[in-house]
C-alpha cells in the first residue's frame, strides 16, 4: 500500500500560529478529501489534535502577554476580557 505524504512531518511545530492554521487546514481538506487510507487518515487526524493543541498554547501565551502589558499606572494589572469579533468595534485600537 502506497503511504500518502500528508506533507507535514509528524513531530515538528511550525514557526508561527499563521503556519500552524495553514497546516491544520491543509490536513483538514485532505482528510474530508477521502482519498487517505485508514492507517494515513488517522496519522493526519493526530496531527491535527497535534496542531490544535500547540493552536490553543499559542493563543493562551499570547493573551498572558497581552494581560501583562496591560498595566496600570500604579503598576497593577488590569484584568480585561478579550472582545471577539462578534462583539463590535468600538473603534478603539
Amino acid at each position: 500500500m502506497a503511504d500518502k505524504d500528508t506533507g507535514l512531518p509528524e513531530h515538528e511545530a511550525p514557526l508561527d500560529f499563521a503556519a500552524t492554521l495553514e497546516r491544520l487546514e491543509a490536513l483538514v481538506n485532505q482528510l474530508e478529501s477521502g482519498e487517505l487510507s485508514l492507517e494515513d487518515s488517522l496519522k493526519a487526524f493526530e496531527q491535527g489534535v497535534n496542531l490544535t493543541r500547540d493552536a490553543q498554547r499559542r493563543l493562551d501565551e499570547a493573551e498572558l502577554k497581552v494581560r501583562t502589558l496591560v498595566e496600570q499606572p500604579d503598576d497593577s494589572l488590569h484584568d480585561m476580557p478579550f472582545a471577539g469579533p462578534d462583539a463590535g468595534d468600538a473603534g478603539e485600537r
